[in-house]
C-alpha cells in the first residue's frame, strides 16, 4: 500500500508541476527519482534500466515515424497546400452562418489531420483564415476552441480506422494489428462524437448569444491585446487543390488500401511532397532542416513519459495496480479503458498515456485471450478524452496561439475533447465487447 501511495503521490506531483508551466522532458526525471527514493530503489539501476529502458525503447520504435511524419507536415505547411485544402473546403462548406462557420473549420481541421498533417501544423494553415471571418461573422474569438479541437482531437485522433495519427500506430508494433483494427469500434465512437459535439457547437453558439457575446466584447479585446494575424501565405503562390491533395490522398491510400507498412508509407509521402511541392517552397534547406528537428521534442516529451511509466512498472505498487484493473468486474476491456485514460489524463498527453500503457499492460491483456483489434482500438479510445485535461501540451500551445486563457474558453475543449469522447466510448465498448 505504501507503494501504490507513492505512485498516487507522484501522479498529483506531475500534474502540479505540469501546470506550473514546467516541460515534461524535466518533470519526468525529477518524478521518477521521487518514486525511485520512496520505494527505496537503486537510483543508478532504476534510472539507466528502468527510466532510459522505457525512454530508448519508445524512442527506438517510434523514431522515424515522428521524424516523417515531421517532414510531411512541414512539406504541407511551407509549400501552401495544407493552406489551399483549407481555403477550398471553406468555399464548399459555406459561411453564411455563425453555426455554419463553426462546422466549416472543425470539417478543414478534421480533414487535414485525417491526411495526416500535424494540429501544429493545422493551427497556422486555419487561425489566418478562421479569425478574420470569426470577426467579419461577429463570433466570439473563444469559440473557435470548439471547433478546432472537435476537429482535431476526437475522432481523426483516436478513433477513425485508418487514421494515420500516432496513437493509431502506437499498438501496432505491440499489438501486430493494423490502422484499422477495431473498425466497427471505431466507428460507432466516431458517429456519436460527431453528433454530441455538433449539438455542443450549437448550444455553445446559442449560449453566447443569449449572453449578447460579440468578437469584440472579449475582455482581450476590449484590452487592445487582439493582434491581427500575420497570413504568411497572403502574398504566396500556392499549388492549385489537385496538387495538394496528392500526398494526403496518397497517404491513407497506401496505409489504408495498399496496406502498405507505416513507416514506409510516410517515406513515400515525404518523397512525393518533395517532387510535387519543391518549386512551391521557397526556403528548401530551412524548410528540410526545421521539418527534421520539429519530430525531435515530441518524440522526447513521449519518450520521457513512458520512461516515467517503466520507473512505475518496476514498483511493487504497480502490480497490484495491475492485478486491481484485470479484477475490475466486466470484460477486461473496461479495466483496459479505464487504465489508459488515466495514464493519459495522468500524463496530459495521449501518445504518452497510450505508450506507457502499451507498455506495460498490451501483454498482460494479450495473455486473457482479448482480440488484439478490440484491445488496439479500445486502447486508442481511451487515450483521447481525460489527456485533454489543462495540463496538456496542445491546449498550452493552442491557447498561446490564439491570444485566449483557460478562463476564455477551456470549457470548450473540456466538453469536445473529454467529455464527448468519454461518452463516445461507451456505445463503442458496448461494439467492442458484444462483436470481438
Amino acid at each position: 500500500m505504501w507503494s501504490v501511495a507513492t505512485i498516487i503521490l507522484s501522479l498529483i506531483l506531475l500534474i502540479i508541476l505540469a501546470l506550473r508551466g514546467f516541460t515534461i522532458i524535466i518533470i519526468a526525471p525529477i518524478v521518477s527519482l521521487f518514486v525511485i527514493l520512496l520505494n527505496d530503489m537503486v537510483i543508478l539501476d532504476a534510472f539507466q534500466n528502468d527510466y532510459m529502458g522505457g525512454f530508448v525503447n519508445y524512442a527506438k520504435k517510434y523514431y522515424l515515424i515522428f521524424l516523417f511524419a515531421a517532414m510531411f507536415g512541414k512539406f504541407m505547411e511551407d509549400s501552401g497546400a495544407a493552406r489551399r485544402i483549407a481555403e477550398s473546403l471553406l468555399k464548399v462548406l459555406g459561411k453564411n452562418s455563425k453555426y455554419k462557420v463553426l462546422v466549416s473549420i472543425m470539417v478543414i481541421c478534421a480533414f487535414l489531420t485525417y491526411g495526416g498533417i500535424s494540429l501544429f501544423v493545422v493551427i497556422f494553415a486555419v487561425l489566418p483564415i478562421a479569425k478574420p471571418l470569426f470577426k467579419e461573422m461577429d463570433i466570439p474569438w473563444h469559440l473557435f476552441l470548439a471547433s478546432f479541437f472537435f476537429g482535431i482531437g476526437t475522432f481523426t485522433m483516436t478513433m477513425l480506422p485508418g487514421t494515420p495519427s500516432i496513437q493509431n500506430i502506437i499498438p501496432i508494433s505491440y499489438l501486430d494489428t493494423s490502422v484499422t483494427s477495431g473498425a466497427w469500434i471505431g466507428i460507432t465512437a466516431t458517429i456519436t462524437v460527431i453528433l454530441l459535439n455538433l449539438w455542443y457547437l450549437r448550444y455553445a453558439l446559442k449560449k453566447s448569444e443569449r449572453k449578447g457575446e460579440t468578437y469584440a466584447s472579449m475582455k482581450n479585446l476590449d484590452d487592445g491585446k487582439d493582434q491581427e494575424v500575420i497570413d504568411q501565405y497572403a502574398n504566396k503562390r500556392l499549388p492549385n487543390l489537385f496538387v495538394s491533395l496528392i500526398p494526403p490522398i496518397l497517404l491513407l491510400l497506401l496505409l489504408n488500401v495498399l496496406k502498405i507498412e507505416v513507416l514506409y508509407t510516410l517515406m513515400i509521402s515525404v518523397l512525393i511532397c518533395t517532387i510535387v511541392f519543391w518549386r512551391f517552397i521557397e526556403k528548401k534547406k530551412e524548410t528540410i532542416n526545421i521539418g527534421a528537428t520539429n519530430a525531435v521534442l515530441p518524440l522526447i516529451n513521449t519518450s520521457a513519459d513512458v520512461g516515467y511509466g517503466a520507473v512505475i512498472a518496476a514498483t511493487t505498487g504497480f502490480s497490484f495496480f495491475v492485478e486491481l484493473m484485470t479484477n475490475v468486474p466486466g470484460s477486461p476491456l473496461i479495466s483496459l479503458y479505464i487504465a489508459t485514460t488515466a495514464l493519459a489524463g495522468i500524463t496530459g498527453s495521449a501518445s504518452g498515456g497510450l505508450g506507457i500503457a502499451m507498455e506495460t499492460l498490451s501483454e498482460t491483456y494479450v495473455n486473457l485471450g482479448l482480440n488484439p483489434d478490440a484491445i488496439h482500438r479500445v486502447a486508442a479510445l481511451a487515450s483521447g478524452g481525460l489527456d485533454s485535461l489543462p495540463h496538456n501540451g496542445a491546449v498550452i500551445t493552442t491557447l498561446v496561439v490564439t491570444g485566449l486563457t483557460h478562463k476564455d474558453g477551456y470549457i470548450h475543449v473540456f466538453m469536445t475533447c473529454v467529455v464527448a469522447p468519454i461518452l463516445a466510448a461507451i456505445p463503442a465498448l458496448f461494439v467492442a465487447i458484444l462483436f470481438y
